[in-house]
C-alpha cells in the first residue's frame, strides 16, 4: 500500500510541477510579446528609449 500511495504522491507532484511550468512559459512568452511591442513602438524623438534603465 505504502509504495502505491508514494508512486501517486510523485505523480501528483510532477503534474503540479508540469502546470506551473506550463503557467510560466506562457507568463515568459507574453512579456516576451510586450517587450518587442515597446521596442518597436519607441518613440522616435528624444533618447529613443521606452524603459527607464
Amino acid at each position: 500500500m505504502v509504495p502505491l500511495l508514494l508512486v501517486l504522491l510523485l505523480i501528483l507532484i510532477l503534474a503540479g510541477a508540469g502546470f506551473a511550468v506550463k503557467i510560466l512559459w506562457w507568463f515568459a512568452i507574453a512579456v516576451l510579446i510586450l517587450w518587442l511591442i515597446g521596442f518597436v513602438a519607441r518613440p522616435k524623438t528624444g533618447s529613443g528609449r521606452w524603459y527607464r534603465w
